[in-house]
C-alpha cells in the first residue's frame, strides 16, 4: 500500500514550472541559458505600488486579515470592474486568493463532484486540466485550431457540452497563444451558453490589459449579461502589473458561490499576504498609464519574436492579440533529424534538444493539449530574445 494518496496519480506537475527550473538549474552550472519559458514580465513592479506596501508595514498592517481579503481591496475589485468591464459587484461577492491559480481551484474544489465535467479549450493554460482532476472532476478538451487561430468555435463548444457539464474554462488573451477573442466571437460562444442553462462560467481575464492593435478586451458576463449569475469572473494583478511574486489573485461572482470558496480557503491557505493585498489596493486604485508604454514594449517584442521565428522553413508563428506569448507550430520540421542523430519526433524533443543544444528554454506543446506546437514568452529584454531566435534559426538549420 502506497503512502501517498491515489488522488496525485491524475494529475503531473506544471511543465512551465518544469522548464524555469530546469534552465535555472543549467544557467546555475555555467551554462549560456536564455530562458523563455516563465509567463512573467521582466519590468519592475511599479514603484506607486511598492511604496503602497512599504507604508502599510510601516503603519503596521501586518497581521491576519478576513480570510478572502480586505475590505478595502475587495472596493477596488468592484471598482475596477465597474470601470473596465462595466460589471455591477459588491464586496460581499468578491474573493481574493494567493494568485490567479488560487482562485480557479477554490471554485473547482467549491463546486465539483464525480462524474463533472469541465470543458476546456486546447490549447490551454497547463493547470486547468489538472486542477479538475484534483477536485474529482473530468476535464473535457475541445481543440481549437490554427485556421482560427487557436480560438474555439461556437459549433465545437456545442459539440463538447453535455448533461454534465459544469464549468466552461474561458480565457482571452489566451495562454498560450495570446490569442483574443473579438465580441463577435464572444458573442457566438455566449449564445451557445445561453442555450445550456446548467453550465457556469470560469473566465481567466489575467492577461486583460495586455492587449495590442487596437484590440478590444471583452469578457462573457459584459457580452452577455443574462449569464451574470452563472459566471465567475477571475483576474489578478500579476501579469499587467508585473506583481507576480506578490500572489494575489481574485474573481467576483454569485454570493452563494463566493461563499464556498471562502470556505475552501479558511480551511487552506487562510488570507493572502497582508502587504501584498494593500499593495494591490494601489495597483487597482493607482495610475495606470504605465500600462500603455509597457504594452508598446511587448507590441515590438512580439513583432520580433514574430518576424525571425516566421522566417524559419518548416515553422509557422501566427501573430498574438494580446498576452505575452507566440505559439508557433512546427509542423514542418516533425521527422528531421539532428546533426548526432536523433529524430525530432513532437516537439517534446524539439524542446529538449533545443535545450541542451543552444541553452534556449522553451515548452513543448503537448503540455498545452496541441502539438506540433512551443510556446515562447517574450516577457523579457530585446536582446535575450533576438540572441534566443538567432539561436532557434541556427538550430533549425542544422535539421536534416
Amino acid at each position: 500500500m502506497t503512502f501517498l494518496s491515489a488522488t496525485l496519480s491524475r494529475v503531473k506537475p506544471s511543465p512551465t514550472i518544469a522548464v524555469t527550473a530546469k534552465a535555472q538549474e543549467l544557467k546555475a552550472a555555467g551554462h549560456d541559458v536564455i530562458g523563455l519559458g516563465a509567463g512573467e514580465p521582466d519590468f519592475d513592479t511599479p514603484q506607486n505600488i511598492k511604496d503602497a506596501a512599504a507604508r502599510a508595514m510601516d503603519a503596521g498592517k501586518t497581521k491576519y486579515t478576513a480570510v478572502d481579503g480586505i475590505i478595502e481591496l475587495k472596493q477596488a475589485i468592484c471598482a475596477k470592474f465597474l470601470r473596465d468591464n462595466e460589471l455591477s459587484y459588491t464586496p460581499d461577492q468578491v474573493s481574493v486568493g494567493t494568485g490567479g491559480k488560487q482562485i480557479l481551484y477554490n471554485a473547482l474544489m467549491a463546486t465539483m463532484n464525480p462524474g463533472d465535467e469541465v470543458v476546456i479549450a486546447a490549447p490551454y493554460w497547463v493547470s486547468y486540466p489538472d486542477m479538475v482532476l484534483l477536485a474529482g472532476g473530468t476535464p473535457v478538451i475541445a481543440t481549437a485550431s490554427s485556421q482560427t487561430n487557436y480560438k474555439l468555435t461556437a459549433d465545437q463548444l456545442e459539440a463538447a457540452i453535455t448533461p454534465k457539464t459544469k464549468w466552461f474554462i474561458f480565457n482571452s488573451p489566451s495562454n498560450p497563444t495570446g490569442a483574443g477573442y473579438n465580441r463577435e466571437e464572444l458573442k457566438e460562444l455566449t449564445d451557445v451558453l445561453m442555450r445550456h442553462p446548467h453550465v457556469w462560467v470560469m473566465t481567466d481575464d489575467m492577461y486583460e490589459h495586455l492587449m495590442y492593435d487596437d484590440f478590444e478586451f471583452f469578457t462573457p458576463a459584459q457580452i452577455e449579461p443574462r449569464l451574470y449569475e452563472r459566471t465567475l469572473t477571475c483576474n489578478g494583478v500579476s501579469k499587467a502589473y508585473a506583481m507576480t511574486g506578490w500572489r494575489i489573485g481574485y474573481a467576483a461572482g454569485p454570493k452563494e458561490l463566493i461563499g464556498a470558496m471562502r470556505k475552501i480557503q479558511s480551511q487552506s491557505t487562510s488570507n493572502p499576504c497582508t502587504i501584498s493585498q494593500w499593495a494591490a489596493v494601489e495597483a487597482l486604485n493607482g495610475p495606470q498609464d504605465f500600462l500603455v508604454e509597457n504594452n508598446k514594449m511587448f507590441v515590438r517584442r512580439r513583432n520580433l519574436v514574430v518576424e525571425m521565428l516566421s522566417a524559419i522553413e518548416g515553422m509557422t508563428c501566427p501573430v498574438p492579440e494580446g498576452a505575452f506569448y507566440v505559439y508557433p507550430s512546427i509542423g514542418g520540421l516533425i521527422g528531421k533529424s539532428t546533426p548526432d542523430g536523433t529524430v525530432i519526433e513532437n516537439d517534446e524533443i524539439f524542446a529538449t534538444k533545443l535545450l541542451e543544444d543552444t541553452g534556449v528554454a522553451v515548452v513543448f506543446g503537448a503540455a498545452f493539449g496541441l502539438s506540433p506546437n512551443f510556446r515562447v514568452s517574450y516577457a523579457t529584454s530585446d536582446e535575450a530574445l533576438t540572441q534566443a531566435c538567432k539561436r532557434i534559426q541556427t538550430f533549425c538549420t542544422t535539421l536534416t
